[in-house]
């Protein structure tokens, strides 16, 4: 007598929800990247530390961009003192303790951060730190 030896049913690997998924990575990385970017001026060049820390941000963190020619940048809307005043004290009123990163362009006198260092200070803001790049 011959008897049939069960093979249990061939496994089959679905491949739509797996591309899905990877697709759908992609998008959200590529997006939250766009995000972080927007926030930084191209026209700015950060001068250079080699003792720097590395950049950790808070989530809620304002990066402030002064340019070389003194243009202040956040979110590539150009402010005049007054307007960045204006827009910090506004968020001063609604997060108490918030976090403002200063990205100078390494030409910018030291009057002109001194002057938003200032206005930074007036809107109520003592969290200030600075950005700076590695040396090539």
């Amino acid at each position: 007598m011959k008897f049939k030896s069960p093979k249990p049913p061939e496994s089959v690997i679905q491949l739509a929800p797996m591309i899905d998924i990877v697709f759908l990575l992609l998008i959200f990385f590529l997006v939250t990247w766009q995000f972080s970017r927007s926030e930084q001026d191209s026209k700015v060049k950060v001068p250079t530390s080699s003792q720097g820390k590395d950049e950790t941000r808070a989530i809620s963190e304002i990066n402030v961009n002064i340019r070389q020619s003194g243009e202040l940048v956040i979110n590539g809307e150009v402010l005049t003192e007054k307007q960045l005043l204006t827009k910090l004290r506004a968020i001063v009123e609604v997060y108490q303790n918030q976090p403002v990163r200063l990205r100078g362009d390494g030409e910018i006198t030291y009057q002109t951060l001194m002057g938003v260092i200032d206005i930074c200070q007036q809107a109520g803001i003592w969290n200030i730190s600075f950005a700076t790049r590695r040396p090539n």
